[in-house]
């Protein structure tokens, strides 16, 4: 007997996540990770939770971090909806908004996830072609923001780290449907985040912005995100989400990893203060880099030997992420480099010594 699978799921080729060696010795700088550990009190909280009644269920809700969130953020709970990391909060949205056969649209290139996503639930998909400075086609964006049921836009954008203003972000919200801001590296950004977007514009019942606390919180192991709209659409979203899709533990720690902002922007000014260092040492070696707001810089080789550039340096046991995008542009080019997640001073040093070597 011939195993029937449904058609779309058959055809996709799947989301492939960055590799994650299980051996020590390696210098992780493919998958955007925070290389510093999380606030000492996440792992009181663990280990207060882990004592707790683990035979009863969780809060459906996770009323703790739904409250703490909502003091940081500066809106009420009930705009908060967590999840198991951010990437279920971009699966609720879908399959709340989408019907099999309706839009989901994204700039290209950007978080591959978005188009796997689309597929898994039936919809057409469409990519807003970015040129080599970031911007789009405006007669393209209307046409898109006339179609889409769903836009998902990264700001910053992976792997470039482009930031796209307010009033670009305005001109994408779909006319019957939700612009998603994913901000999963909004920490790192120098400008304001679209939480004042969504509380001051005139179509903020029709935008959600997903966060995650995998980066800038260092929670990447843990899996907890959240999603941030009007109660109106948080609503509809929870009827989507599983019964209880974050766990006592992950609830607690992310509770009090949020709650530490103090940590959380220590950990991020060191980051930051590396990144400059990465890209000011980068040409030397014959790298290009493109100007970004993220925790990980993306640049091009003058050889354009980019998956042999990663080979090499993996012989060194210096893991980065080689990203090649087909179909970019209207005339369906190709796009590849490498994403470099920004780690310790060490890391990056040691990635340096060798790096030149390696070209």
């Amino acid at each position: 007997m011939t195993l029937r699978v449904r058609r779309n799921i058959d055809e996709m080729p799947g989301y492939v996540p960055g590799e994650q060696p299980q051996e020590s010795g390696w210098i992780k700088l493919n998958t955007n990770e925070n290389p510093y550990p999380p606030s000492p009190h996440v792992v009181d909280a663990i280990c207060r939770a882990a004592r707790g009644p683990l035979n009863v269920y969780p809060d459906a809700l996770a009323t703790p971090f739904r409250e703490a969130a909502a003091d940081v953020l500066q809106v009420d709970p009930d705009w908060i909806l967590p999840a198991n990391g951010s990437d279920e909060n971009l699966t609720i949205i879908i399959r709340t908004m989408c019907d099999p056969g309706d839009v989901t649209a994204f700039p290209w290139p950007t978080y591959v996830l978005y188009e796997s996503l689309a597929q898994i639930q039936d919809c057409r998909t469409e990519r807003l072609y970015l040129e080599a400075d970031g911007t789009w086609d405006e007669a393209q964006a209307q046409r898109l923001r006339e179609q889409a049921r769903v836009f998902f836009v990264p700001r910053p954008n992976s792997p470039t780290g482009t930031v796209w203003s307010p009033e670009a972000l305005s001109r994408l919200v779909p006319e019957r449907g939700l612009l998603v801001l994913d901000e999963a590296y909004a920490d790192f950004m120098a400008g304001p985040t679209g939480i004042g977007l969504l509380k001051t514009s005139e179509f903020s019942e029709r935008l959600v912005i997903t966060r995650t606390l995998s980066k800038s919180y260092s929670l990447a192991g843990l899996r907890f995100g959240f999603s941030i709209a009007a109660p109106a659409i948080t609503r509809q979203m929870r009827k989507v989400k599983d019964s209880y899709n974050c766990d006592a533990i992950a609830i607690a720690a992310a509770t009090a990893a949020i709650q530490d902002q103090d940590w959380m922007r220590a950990s991020r000014e060191k980051i930051l203060a590396t990144r400059r260092r990465l890209v000011e040492a980068l040409p030397a070696a014959g790298f290009r880099v493109t100007p970004g707001e993220a925790n990980f810089v993306w640049t091009q080789h003058e050889s354009g030997a980019h998956r042999e550039i990663c080979e090499r340096l993996r012989q060194h046991r210096i893991l980065l992420r080689y990203m090649r995008f087909s179909g970019v542009g209207p005339q369906g080019g190709v796009l590849d480099g490498i994403r470099i997640t920004v780690g310790t001073d060490e890391q990056v040093d040691a990635l340096l010594d060798v790096i030149g070597a390696c070209v």
